[in-house]
């Protein structure tokens, strides 16, 4: 068969990059979100750089269902998270677009 897992699917640099990348900002927010309380769950989902799941006081990178999906690109979600970005403005002109409970997404101000 050759080298490594059966089946097992090999990243391409550009694919490491992008997965790392998805997992820098989640270490970045991971202190936040043990220590919130926030008690619904949530999901960052940048496309094809990849989704943070954010799930009461846990924080994965990987996809799974959520109360509340916001779209945005992963450069938007690193300025969202660093305070760069006023979240109401990236709505209002398209740079997020929200699913599911939208008071989910208002409550994200404990979170970030």
């Amino acid at each position: 068969m050759g080298p490594g897992r059966p089946g097992a699917k090999r990243l391409s640099g550009k694919d490491q990059e992008r997965a790392m990348s998805i997992q820098a900002v989640a270490d970045k927010i991971k202190a936040k979100v043990e220590s919130a309380g926030f008690g619904r769950s949530i999901k960052f989902d940048t496309g094809s750089d990849g989704v943070i799941v954010i799930d009461g006081t846990t924080l994965s990178t990987t996809d799974g269902p959520a109360d509340c999906t916001i779209k945005l690109s992963l450069d938007d979600l690193e300025s969202l998270i660093a305070g760069e970005l006023n979240p109401t403005m990236a709505f209002m002109t398209g740079k997020i677009k929200v699913e599911g409970d939208m008071s989910v997404a208002m409550g994200l101000s404990q979170l970030l």
